[in-house]
Parts: structure tokens; C-alpha cells; sequence
């Protein structure tokens, strides 16, 4: 991952390892799991196929992505914005994950973002580089559409 040091503007690599586990017991429909995170944000969270497939209260992994998305999008937008000599007032990302056939087909990131004194074409432009840009967007197998709204 390239950072950009905002105060001797020299380009710093690094090498980020982060972990995350799941345990599951049973069957796939009357099991049930859990998740962990290092950083234990996530410690022991359970999900099952009630959480996953019947919109039970819980988490499941599909949630997990659009999270993950929308963080890393939010972040990422908020560093293109500062190369263009803007700072985001607030940007308020929410990611819609399609699960169909077997696999995520379709996310629709959402957007709202507050940044003064900015156009409408740079910041679309500017949005667009994040969406494309971002680690988890990188990663994804998944048709990624973006709907930015500029307010203020």
C-alpha cells in the first residue's frame, strides 16, 4: 500500500498483515459460527444461515464486505481529496451487497460527501479514482457501481 507522508511528502510502502478467523459447527442450514478479529472488534460474533439468508438479526460475510468496502472507500476518497488540495467536511459511505447464484454479482456503493468549494466534475472524478483505487475494491470479483452525491 503507497501512503503519502501529508508533512515531508515522501512515499512510504508498507506491508500490512491483519487477521481474521471463523469457526463453524454443524450443518450448513441448523450450524452456527462465529468470527474474530485480532483487534477484536470482532470477538466471537455469531452468524448462521438464519443471519446469512433470512434476514435475522446477525452478521454474515456478505455484511462484512460491504463494510469493509464502504471503510476503505471512505478513506481512500478522503486521500484523493487531499492530492486535489480538498478536505472533506464528512463523507458518509454506505456499501448494497447482491448475493445471487452463488456469489456476490453486484455492489452499489453509496455516497454523500461534504467538501467545500469543490466541482461537481472533480469530485465525481475524484470519487471514481477511490472507487476504482481502493484495496478492497481491488480485490473484489464483483461488479462495483457508484452513486456519489455532493453536498455543500
Amino acid at each position: 500500500m503507497l501512503l503519502k507522508d501529508v508533512y515531508c511528502c515522501k512515499i512510504i510502502i508498507m506491508k500490512i498483515v491483519r487477521r481474521a478467523g471463523a469457526q463453524w459447527w454443524g450443518s450448513g442450514k441448523d450450524g452456527k459460527g462465529t468470527v474474530s478479529t485480532t483487534s477484536k472488534v470482532l470477538d466471537e460474533t455469531p452468524f448462521n444461515f438464519s443471519m446469512r439468508f433470512e434476514e435475522q438479526p446477525g452478521t454474515n460475510p456478505e455484511e462484512l464486505i460491504g463494510a469493509a468496502l464502504a471503510a476503505c472507500f471512505s478513506m481512500k476518497l478522503s486521500f484523493v481529496l487531499n492530492e486535489r488540495g480538498f478536505v472533506a467536511e464528512h463523507i458518509n459511505s454506505h456499501a448494497v451487497v447482491t448475493f445471487e447464484e452463488g456469489k456476490i454479482s453486484d455492489i452499489l456503493l453509496k455516497a454523500k460527501v461534504t467538501v467545500p468549494g469543490m466541482s461537481q466534475e472533480n469530485f465525481i472524478d475524484a470519487a471514481e479514482d477511490a472507487k476504482e483505487n481502493c484495496p478492497i475494491s481491488k480485490s473484489l470479483n464483483a461488479t462495483i457501481r457508484l452513486e456519489a452525491e455532493l453536498k455543500g
